[in-house]
């Protein structure tokens, strides 16, 4: 399947360093990686949906570095900050409240680069954000 030249210029955030020595000790299971990966995106989701729906799998998962990733893959693939924002709300019947402050926190953190990122709200003014 072809993708968009317009998905495919887009800027890929290199793996962190870990990863990438975790690769380069053991190569057939970064091989290995890439084939899952690969076999998983050939369909007829495009990349951000691909990436926003890997992510809402992290965030059911608790998996706390794999949201990290998934926000920083999300972003890379077009995804705005309000649609990251959104894969946590609609997970938080399913995970229940404290897990969603928490993924919520992650996702913060991997938005921000450890910063708070603030997102404008027409609500902003009552307290809630």
């Amino acid at each position: 399947m072809m993708k968009k030249t317009s998905e495919r210029k887009r800027k890929i955030s290199k793996p962190p360093a870990a990863h990438q020595q975790f690769v380069r000790r053991y190569a057939r299971l970064g091989r290995a990686w890439d084939l899952v990966n690969a076999e998983g995106g050939d369909g007829p989701l495009d990349a951000k949906t691909q990436r926003l729906v890997k992510l809402a799998v992290a965030v059911g998962a608790m998996r706390e570095g794999a949201v990290h990733s998934g926000v920083r893959k999300a972003h890379d693939a077009g995804a705005s900050l309000a649609e990251v924002e959104q894969v946590v709300a609609l997970a938080a019947s399913t995970i229940g409240f404290p897990a969603t402050v928490a993924v919520w926190s992650w996702v913060r953190d991997g938005a921000g680069g450890g910063r708070s990122p603030r997102r404008r709200h027409s609500h902003e003014d009552d307290g809630r954000s």
